[in-house]
């Protein structure tokens, strides 16, 4: 019990150091570390959504750029046709663009939930290098299909001209949307723990570490696997259309392996399976791109050695380091 509650205070000092910083930015007028610590928030949130499937279902998806990109290109569509005055789709209703936050999530995350639940189904037919594999194949068809769509910019991108909005919200006040981004967070790990703590999550984590007791129990594995595949998708789809809305730009970029790996770092820097790893992890992987970044452009090695020490020596992560204590399961 008192290794639960130091971990408990590990993650709220976490969450109160990321809301703190921007607060204390603005008191001393430094815009740019707000949009940096919104790009934390953001970019933990999809760290989130992997860590469901990777910390609790053991999960290792490579693709999990696809959905980042997915949802990002929601947004940058649903903006683009709304500053045309265009339709996406004519026939048989017409569909046109939206500049409400509230619209565009919920596409992003029923577009996310459907192409999950397509790739899910054929991934989680194999296990180990196999399913990393096919996810990152998966991923990379979705890379190049963007890259094929010259009317929403293909290889160059697409430019958000206007700022989606939240009722009663200015979204185009920095620390505004550092707020919407960090409620968002915070709902989202909120959801992962009760998820977690459930009979869902229960089952969710002996199908990761025995099946087949799983199975004997009356439950098949596979369904469970692919409801935390397809959460896990739309919590990191619904972090790209804010990381769209942050840059006023989608591209492709989105959607490459690269940022699969990133994302990946995040759950591993800051622990795999732990509820505030993904922000942990981001935020030191922000801080060293920032900063180091800003001094040598070999700022990876220096991540590449924190990540070696940490997989060697850290099992549990920046957060089980800070805790003190590691996971065994």
């Amino acid at each position: 019990m008192p290794e639960l509650t130091k971990e408990n205070l590990v993650n709220a000092v976490l969450a109160l150091a990321l809301l703190a910083a921007p607060l204390i930015a603005v008191a001393l007028e430094e815009s740019f570390y707000v949009t940096l610590a919104s790009r934390v928030a953001i970019l933990a949130l999809a760290g989130v959504g992997l860590n469901l499937a990777l910390g609790t279902g053991g999960m290792v998806s490579f693709g999990h750029a696809a959905f980042f990109g997915l949802g990002g290109y929601v947004a940058g569509i649903a903006g683009l046709h709304a500053f045309e005055g265009s339709a996406f789709l004519a026939w048989p209703l017409e569909i046109g663009g939206s500049e409400s936050l509230l619209v565009i999530w919920g596409v992003a995350l029923a577009v996310t939930a459907l192409v999950a639940l397509a790739i899910g189904a054929i991934s989680l037919r194999t296990s180990g290098v196999y399913f990393i594999m096919i996810t990152l194949a998966f991923a990379q068809m979705i890379y190049y299909f963007a890259i094929s769509l010259p009317t929403y910019g293909g290889e160059d991108g697409l430019s958000l001209y206007l700022r989606s909005q939240l009722p009663a919200v200015d979204t185009d006040d920095p620390l505004s949307f550092f707020l919407v981004c960090y409620v968002l967070l915070l709902g989202a790990i909120f959801l992962v723990h009760r998820l977690v703590d459930s009979r869902f999550g229960a089952a969710l984590q002996c199908a990761r570490m025995n099946p087949q007791r799983l199975a004997t129990l009356g439950i098949a594995p596979f369904p469970v696997k692919l409801t935390a595949f397809t959460l896990s998708a739309m919590i990191t789809g619904l972090a790209g259309t804010l990381f769209a809305e942050l840059n006023g730009f989608v591209s492709p970029a989105m959607l490459s392996w690269h940022l699969s790996g990133e994302i990946i770092i995040f759950v591993i820097l800051g622990g795999v399976g732990r509820l505030f790893g993904p922000v942990a992890g981001a935020a030191l992987f922000i801080l060293l791109e920032s900063f180091i970044g800003g001094l040598t452009d070999r700022w990876q090695l220096v991540l590449g050695l924190i990540l070696l020490s940490v997989v060697l020596f850290a099992r549990g992560g920046v957060v089980g380091l800070l805790a003190g204590k590691a996971r065994h399961d």
